[in-house]
């Protein structure tokens, strides 16, 4: 029997899922005011940001089984007490150590939260509710990334920094109570054995990964942190591989690729998810070093994404029951390459008018593509493996992600120097106009601006025609692999504790 305040409970897991979408763009406007306050390094600044990356990639996946083992909503629980403390922690942090130990166990609370709480449509809504349930998900998720800007613009404008951490606390109170009142307890699967040396490898190997492709983005493809980080993070991945299939109860269980719509739900969302980061990599940095804007503008200017999201998602919904998967997937990265294409013509002196249109169409593009793809994902998994299969999605968009601000940020920035003229500048000069449009136009020379803002645009301009290949070939491969109709689902009844 289903629960019958479910949408309630949905409601409790949207309020928990903002605070993360929050914290993942707070922290960007507030980086100039912590490298004073905390006279912080460049390397200093760029932990900041991947302490959080790392822990999170690393426990997704023990996360999930976890769930799977003890129930959802305990941990759900304790990773929103530990998201809390982590975020007071964070806002009172006097040194730059202690700041990066504070992100790192909001990485923590994170990697619980997201794949607990999406596990929970696979238990609390019917296959007919699941997809409305899945939107409503990612839209919690993702509101929280144009917010991000707005409101830590505004509060470092009328308070300390530490503000922007402190907005999470309301939020995670909130939560808390939410998630204790209204979330059914359901009884986990203790049956299942915790495997030890899967979830040492799989950590072992998604750490290595994930710094592998976060250190080719800061030093390049070439570096030797790169190269071994990821030689060493795939090495640890097929050494998983090969130990899930000797193993009686692996980690994952490897027969979830054998669906049809697990697999190519989870490299689809994982590739929409890719575009989407290029979009998020490259619209605020057109929106303030070539456009003017200051952060709180920019925050404004990405809300035509979610409501682009929103709109294709409620269409996308119509559309599955009438075509199925298959045709909504395909006309939404129809679309994302339309949008894409449109935005590869950007010129310097186009106005804010011209992007919202094409933002818009990227946008509406993924309202169809990724709720489907996570619903079909999502549709596949078997009760008593909920969590670990909501992780190793997760893990896997977690993992294109990083991949994708490595590559894309390589295009951009190889684009962008190639166009830059630094002519008649003095050799530090130069190398500091060459990091960053904004570098460069904070050196103040009228003729470097303008060469400055008209090579980001063409650097912009290629990481979107990048991106536009990648629709291209994500329209092929659902066409391809996906199923013509959307595949029925038997529902498995969930045992709800008293």
């Amino acid at each position: 029997m289903l629960d019958p305040r479910r949408w309630w409970a949905l409601g409790a897991m949207s309020v928990s899922l903002i605070v993360i979408g929050l914290d993942l763009t707070v922290l960007n406007v507030a980086l100039p005011t912590l490298a004073t306050d905390l006279k912080a390094s460049t390397s200093q600044l760029q932990w900041f940001a991947n302490a959080y990356t790392l822990v999170l990639a690393s426990l997704l996946l023990p996360a999930g089984l976890l769930g799977d083992r003890f129930g959802p909503k305990r941990l759900m629980l304790g990773a929103l007490v530990v998201f809390g403390l982590a975020s007071a922690a964070c806002a009172f942090a006097q040194t730059p150590g202690q700041l990066i130990a504070g992100r790192a166990a909001l990485g923590i609370g994170s990697a619980f939260l997201i794949p607990l709480s999406m596990s929970l449509l696979n238990i609390l809504f019917a296959p007919g509710e699941r997809q409305r349930a899945m939107t409503i998900w990612l839209m919690a998720n993702s509101i929280g990334i144009p917010l991000g800007p707005l409101l830590g613009g505004w509060l470092l404008d009328h308070y300390r920094w530490g503000s922007v951490f402190l907005i999470n606390v309301p939020l995670v109170a909130v939560g808390l109570v939410a998630v204790a009142v209204l979330i059914p307890r359901t009884a986990g699967h203790r049956a299942r054995r915790i495997d030890v040396p899967g979830i040492l490898l799989t950590a072992a190997g998604l750490v290595a990964l994930t710094y592998g492709f976060i250190a080719a983005g800061e030093h390049g493809w070439g570096s030797a942190w790169a190269v071994g980080g990821i030689a060493a993070g795939l090495v640890l991945l097929v050494a998983f591989w090969a130990w899930a299939r000797r193993t009686a109860d692996p980690l994952i269980e490897l027969s979830l690729f054998r669906s049809a719509g697990f697999t190519w739900g989870t490299v689809l969302a994982t590739l929409a998810s890719f575009a989407l980061v290029g979009l998020l990599f490259v619209l605020p940095q057109l929106s303030q070093a070539v456009q003017g804007a200051d952060a709180f503008q920019a925050g404004l200017r990405l809300l035509p994404i979610i409501g682009g999201m929103l709109i294709g998602a409620k269409v996308a919904e119509r559309l599955l029951e009438k075509a199925g998967a298959r045709v909504a997937v395909v006309f939404g990265f129809g679309l994302m390459l339309v949008g894409l294409a449109i935005g590869a013509l950007t010129k310097v002196s186009d106005g804010y008018g011209f992007t919202a249109i094409w933002v818009s169409l990227v946008g509406l593009s993924i309202g169809f593509t990724l709720p489907p793809m996570n619903g079909l994902a999502l549709a596949a998994l078997p009760l008593d493996r909920s969590g670990s299969g909501s992780a190793l999605i997760q893990a896997s968009r977690q993992v294109g992600g990083t991949l994708g601000v490595a590559i894309l940020g390589t295009v951009l920035n190889a684009a962008y120097r190639s166009h830059l003229d630094v002519s008649g500048l003095p050799p530090a000069a130069a190398h500091v106009a060459r990091d960053s449009a904004s570098a460069a136009i904070a050196l103040g020379s009228p003729a470097l601006t303008r060469s400055a803002r008209a090579a980001f645009v063409h650097g912009m301009d290629v990481t979107l025609w990048a991106c536009s290949g990648l629709a291209a070939v994500s329209i092929v491969l659902a066409l391809a692999f996906l199923p013509r109709r959307t595949p029925a689902v038997v529902r498995e009844e969930a045992t709800i504790e008293v």
